[in-house]
């Protein structure tokens, strides 16, 4: 569990910056969109100004905020790693209460799969609120810290604000995580029936 939290670290570390850039590009592509009026004009205006590529996007940062800015978020994203342990932890004790009862089937381990993932973005899920929003904000909303960011929202939008746009994310990863763990123990069973057969032609 330890070493899965190092290694969840150093990844977040590492990967930050990609994902500060991703965000504002595609925040910036969604607010350019929604500007450009319905009119012949507003078309052509669309077709002819460029969207900002990575590397332009990476560069503004850099020019505008400074080099620490593509750590913006980092600190809720390292809160994020314990998602994984939780849903692993999870599982791992429902199973285990399941198995002293019975023989723990795919379909079972599907259902646990999307249990324990459902229990651990729903823990999680306000900070990956917060490490959005931090991604794109700019001025004083930039030097907000994480605690800071959570009671504002609280504050301003009720405990309702930190789950927006949940239904769509918690989806993805229940289905993501059911299917993984089913496929394992089907993979896992297919392996085991094969090396028997392997043994016993031997």
């Amino acid at each position: 569990m330890a070493a899965g939290a190092l290694a969840g670290s150093a990844t977040v570390l590492i990967t930050n910056p990609i994902w500060v850039v991703n965000t504002r590009m595609t925040a910036r592509n969604n607010e350019s969109t929604d500007a450009t009026l319905p009119t012949v004009e507003g078309a052509d205006a669309a077709k002819t100004k460029k969207a900002p590529n990575t590397i332009s996007t990476f560069a503004k940062i850099i020019r505008e905020d400074g080099f620490m800015r593509l750590f913006a978020g980092v600190l809720p994203a390292l809160v994020l790693v314990i998602n994984p342990i939780l849903q692993y932890t999870i599982f791992e004790q429902m199973k285990q209460f399941l198995e002293k009862r019975r023989k723990v089937t795919a379909t079972d381990s599907f259902l646990l799969g999307a249990l324990g993932k459902l229990a651990a973005t729903s823990i999680t899920y306000p900070y990956i609120t917060v490490k959005s929003r931090a991604h794109i904000a700019s001025g004083a909303g930039s030097k907000e810290g994480m605690t800071a960011s959570l009671r504002r929202i609280v504050r301003e939008e009720g405990v309702s604000g930190l789950y927006g746009g949940i239904g769509p994310k918690v989806t993805q990863s229940v289905l993501t995580a059911a299917f993984l763990f089913a496929f394992k123990d089907v993979l896992y069973d297919m392996t085991v029936k094969a090396r028997r057969s392997v043994a016993k032609e031997a």
